[in-house]
């Protein structure tokens, strides 16, 4: 990967729907050149797939929620495959101590998190602990945006 792959990269994190004939134009080169590129950057895999990132507020999900749940580590992978299937959770990671995970949920309101919480998390025999926090401000966030 080149400095104008990399630059590819940038334009389509940036707006994935932008043309071909836009990324030439701003890199300097040719519309089947970007064309070429983008196509080789799908197919070697560094570019997964392209997505629509949605603002979760209109969509009526205007509590974004993370919690740090402490498990037990026999059950981690299974109770993660569980709770990522559900679709109020929006990412969620195993972290390296491989008894933690990492969630962030997206819900309506207070009282849609305490029935998430209620029954998803609460009486859990594999779950030890459970910390959550609720965003007060975004300030930064990563490129692509929250994922619903």
């Amino acid at each position: 990967m080149d400095h104008i792959d990399q630059k590819v990269i940038e334009l389509l994190v940036e707006d994935g729907r932008i043309s071909f004939a836009d990324i030439g134009r701003l890199l300097g080169i040719t519309r089947s050149s970007a064309r070429e590129r983008v196509h080789h950057l799908v197919k070697s895999g560094l570019i997964e797939k392209f997505t629509t990132i949605v603002n979760p507020s209109l969509l009526d999900k205007a509590l974004s929620v993370f919690y740090d749940l402490q498990v037990t580590p026999c059950a981690i992978e299974v109770l993660a495959e569980n709770l990522s299937k559900l679709k109020e959770v929006s990412s969620l990671y195993i972290m390296s101590d491989m008894r933690s995970l990492h969630m962030h949920v997206l819900v309506k309101d207070i009282d849609e998190l305490a029935a998430f919480s209620r029954a998803h998390l609460f009486g859990k025999s594999d779950i030890i602990a459970v910390e959550c926090k609720t965003l007060m401000s975004r300030l930064k966030q990563r490129r692509g945006g929250p994922r619903i």
